[in-house]
């Protein structure tokens, strides 16, 4: 069985098909997905979603590139909070750094970054972290913050960064990134997590892997990624899904056997 620790099924690239895919995938091999959210109002329909589908959990939370939508921080920052006490909201997510997409603003993107991870850290909740060229300021942040799980979400750093990372005990996850020809950098880091260490993503609607390019990508896609994980690791597919399967019961804290 699958578990997509990182999909978006709130965009509208879905549209009035989405309904319909996840009830195909969920009768399938996909047992549980994570939705991730990216400002207020889209952790309030995650939190709908799961209420539809019993293999759903929300991550609530404010994307780094949400945060000019998101009004001021202490009362974005409360929305949030009070979210989060839904009972499948299992992380705060996601959050981070993104200094990609322009006009950003360094100083905002690190202010309601380290809010949400002093949120979670009074919520005892686990992060889902995005970092887009801005590894280093990322970096210096979580330093700050050893004692909240994280998981390092469709990770394009580098090996060296990856085993720091895990030292700090920290999760690492791959996306289709993973199959893309020219993804030498997260193959390497692919090469040093160990296994206990690693989710799988789809990052739906993008992201889809080789040879499903361009298209829209869904959950039921992640046997790609852990197909390329299972070459890279010298194991199986099905033993990449199981212990990745586990790997996210653990991280987001949810009881495998009351998922079916």
């Amino acid at each position: 069985m699958i578990f997509d620790s990182h999909a978006h099924y709130n965009d509208s690239k879905f549209s009035g098909e989405r309904d319909a895919l996840l009830k195909s995938i969920f009768n399938k091999n996909v047992g549980a997905v994570i939705n991730a959210s990216v400002n207020p109002e889209d952790s309030r329909r995650s939190l709908e979603l799961c209420e539809a589908y019993p293999q759903i959990f929300a991550a609530v939370g404010i994307h780094p590139s949400d945060i000019e939508k998101a009004g001021a921080l202490d009362t974005a920052i409360a929305e949030i909070e009070a979210l989060a006490s839904h009972d499948k909201a299992v992380a705060i997510g996601e959050i981070g750094l993104d200094y990609y997409w322009e006009p950003y603003d360094k100083h905002k993107q690190k202010a309601f970054f380290t809010a949400q991870l002093e949120l979670a850290r009074k919520l005892t909740m686990p992060v889902v972290i995005h970092d887009r060229d801005a590894h280093g300021d990322t970096d210096e942040i979580l330093e700050k913050y050893t004692d909240v799980k994280a998981v390092l979400h469709s990770f394009s750093g580098s090996g060296e960064w990856a085993k720091e990372l895990v030292r700090d005990g920290r999760y690492i996850s791959f996306s289709g990134v993973l199959t893309f020809k020219n993804a030498r950098k997260t193959v390497e880091a692919a090469k040093v997590v160990p296994l206990e260490r690693i989710l799988i993503e789809t990052d739906a609607p993008y992201l889809a892997p080789t040879p499903l390019r361009g298209s829209i990508n869904n959950s039921g896609n992640l046997i790609y990624v852990a197909s390329v994980l299972a070459d890279i690791k010298g194991v199986t597919a099905e033993k990449i899904l199981d212990i990745t399967f586990e790997n996210a019961c653990r991280f987001f804290n949810i009881d495998r056997s009351s998922l079916k």
